[in-house]
């Protein structure tokens, strides 16, 4: 490889040194847009496969009873009391995605594999949520190549056209003016070349300086090889980014020598050299257990070098999918371009583990000279330490928004229920709501997470409780309207004399929320949180809560944990407890926002040092029949709790009208 001059990147990026452009017009190999390149036979395996599904569904309606409700609450029926839909026998799901080189996308229950329930459509219908981006129909999983661009918000994630489970992987397209309210766009790439045949996988966006867009993408090749492609808009001067066109000499990137076929995958955003001159993109793999991000250069995101070495490697961790890596402000509230760096950078870098499916990030210094990026906390090392997201969260995403300068988060929040009752219900996973992300300045060990601002803008009527006294063992009732869609902000201050007078003789070292047995385990310091979407006997709910240790040395540590074990009397869905450690520090309050919506609960500690994501299919606890509790386990202390709660419109999610353009 050349040996390169480096000096320190050019801050601002609109001057930055030329590069080699990408074309605006495809090239004659490729000179119709992916938009329009719909394949005779996909179109008709499409139309064949829904018509197929048509008629099994009119044969499954016709033998229910009249009164019988539809999945998706269509031609209600008279009865007022919902029939139980009888379960088939169950068998185990096969393994999907794995022969094909990604993560497994389907999901086992620990225990209970051919455990069934009859679900009424009044309960499918309700799991569907009401303001977090999902599809009409069909499977969904990792969110792709997020950009703001002449106005527009656009969101692309993988899809499955032709079921609710994974396959056929497309990239589905969908636009937003706020975040919040979304419209579907026809799909901007599918499987349709010898590189991408088997799937159209994860891919990143980089806005170059002037403002061309260069997408990277995973393609898996007929022969299940793991490639990295290039494709960019037919048109920048469209809003919608309609036409994508794919660059006719993909592959641009091979699995280097000493790397399975398998694992290459996910490139990321791209970053400037030191030079400014050329751009850098990191891609996961591994090598045995160790989880390695390599580097590779390139100034026309067409030919590349590798870079030697590893930008940074652990060992241990598997394989190291859909890497992303960008920097946050030490001393800003803002987000940064992906390209800064400097004496008041910090880079995130994170990783997405194959072994366990979840996202882990950490802290560190990247040094561009060098290539390498070190840890600020080798405890603390990717894989090993923090996580974005104690609960389902997975396959995340950022991007800089350059219209509210500020880096966006999303992640994809996979389903925990048996994949006959998602085939049942038409659908699967959806979009975590967007996030922010910024350094912690005060502990100066973490980031933060939050709710993007514009989701307050769903808020109507709120209620508020104030000063409400929680004595050992008590619980106290929340009356709300919605109890279904609700953004819960709550705080909690404990009795201070009896806090210094309690000792936890080594609870400290071994208390965990995974394996603590949940709420109903009490300590003399805690739980002490919400339950939501709780029925009015508690025989389902999900509690939301801090457990707090102090050990004979007198240091407290502060739990945050979201218990699904009673969430719902169903036993073919997961239930399980999550969380982990949060920090407080000395004058702050117990904290937590949770954002409930439907199926799915978004709950952020301490202003989003820890945040977990439930997913709860209740039976009983639905509709108007759901409720909201104030509760304190503990044994030995008091709380004192305040709580404001909106209730949440719905998002306006539905396709673009493009025969009005």
């Amino acid at each position: 490889m050349a040996n390169y001059s480096f000096r320190r990147q050019p801050d601002d990026l609109e001057n930055a040194t030329s590069y080699t452009s990408i074309p605006d017009q495809p090239e004659a190999a490729s000179s119709i847009p992916v938009g329009h390149r719909r394949s005779k036979k996909l179109l008709a395996g499409i139309l064949f496969s829904s018509v197929f599904l048509l008629s099994l569904i009119l044969l499954y309606v016709n033998q229910q009873p009249e009164s019988q409700t539809k999945v998706n609450g269509t031609n209600q029926g008279k009865s007022s009391t919902p029939k139980p839909i009888t379960p088939a026998a169950r068998t185990a799901p096969p393994s999907r995605g794995v022969s094909q080189g990604v993560s497994e996308k389907t999901f086992r229950l620990t225990s209970g594999e051919n455990a069934t329930y009859s679900w009424t459509n009044a309960m499918l219908s309700w799991q569907r949520t009401a303001y977090h981006f999902q599809p009409e129909h069909n499977w969904m999983n990792d969110p792709n190549g997020p950009l703001f661009h002449k106005g527009w918000y656009h969101l692309f994630y993988q899809y499955n056209p032709d079921s609710a489970v994974w396959g056929t992987i497309t990239w589905g397209h969908a636009v937003s003016k706020d975040l919040i309210h979304w419209l579907y766009l026809p799909f901007a790439m599918v499987p349709d070349h010898w590189y991408d045949i088997k799937g159209v996988w994860t891919g990143s966006a980089t806005i170059l300086p002037d403002g061309q867009i260069v997408m990277l993408y995973t393609g898996d090749t007929y022969d299940v090889v793991q490639v990295q492609c290039l494709a960019y808009p037919a048109n920048l001067s469209d809003p919608l980014l309609l036409d994508w066109v794919k660059y006719s000499g993909n592959p641009v990137l091979v699995p280097p020598p000493g790397i399975g076929p398998k694992d290459f995958r996910d490139p990321t955003t791209a970053w400037l050299s030191p030079d400014g001159d050329k751009w850098r993109i990191t891609i996961g793999s591994k090598l045995n257990k160790t989880g390695i991000s390599l580097v590779y250069e390139t100034v026309d995101f067409k030919t590349y070098d590798m870079l030697d070495g590893y930008m940074h490697a652990v060992p241990g961790t598997g394989m190291w999918e859909c890497v992303d890596f960008y920097p946050v402000s030490i001393k800003e509230v803002n987000g940064l371009d992906t390209s800064v760096n400097g004496p008041s950078v910090k880079h995130v870098l994170k990783a997405s583990l194959d072994d366990d499916k979840n996202d882990y990030y950490a802290l560190g210094v990247y040094d561009p000279i060098e290539n390498k990026w070190i840890p600020d906390d080798p405890e603390l090392d990717v894989g090993i330490g923090l996580r974005y997201d104690y609960g389902k969260f997975y396959a995340s995403k950022t991007f800089y928004d350059q219209n509210k300068q500020r880096r966006i988060l999303w992640g994809w929040i996979r389903e925990t229920d048996s994949e006959d009752d998602d085939i049942l219900k038409g659908w699967a996973s959806v979009q975590s709501i967007p996030r922010t992300v910024v350094f912690d300045q005060k502990t100066g060990s973490n980031i933060l997470q939050w709710p993007v601002s514009e989701v307050e803008e769903l808020r109507s009527e709120s209620v508020e409780f104030g000063n409400v006294k929680l004595g050992p063992g008590s619980i106290f009732p929340l009356k709300v309207d919605t109890p279904s869609q609700l953004d819960i902000v709550a705080s909690f201050e404990i009795d201070e004399d009896a806090f210094e007078g309690t000792v936890e003789v080594d609870a400290d070292a071994s208390y965990s929320c995974p394996t603590s047995g949940g709420a109903a385990n009490r300590g003399k310091l805690g739980p002490f949180g919400v339950i939501v979407l709780g029925d009015k006997t508690l025989s389902e709910g999900t509690p939301i809560y801090f457990y707090i240790t102090k050990g004979a040395n007198g240091k407290a540590e502060t739990h945050f944990c979201a218990d699904e074990l009673r969430s719902s009397l169903a036993p073919d869905v997961e239930k399980v407890v999550y969380g982990s450690k949060v920090p407080v520090l000395d004058g702050e309050k117990y904290s937590l926002r949770s954002l409930v919506d439907h199926s799915i609960v978004e709950s952020f500690a301490q202003g989003g040092r820890t945040v977990i994501t439930s997913r709860v299919y209740p039976t009983k606890a639905v509709d108007g029949a759901a409720r909201v509790y104030l509760f304190n386990n503990a044994t030995k202390v008091s709380v004192t709790a305040s709580v404001k709660m909106w209730n949440m419109g719905t998002a306006d999610i539905r396709t673009f009208p493009l025969n009005e353009l």
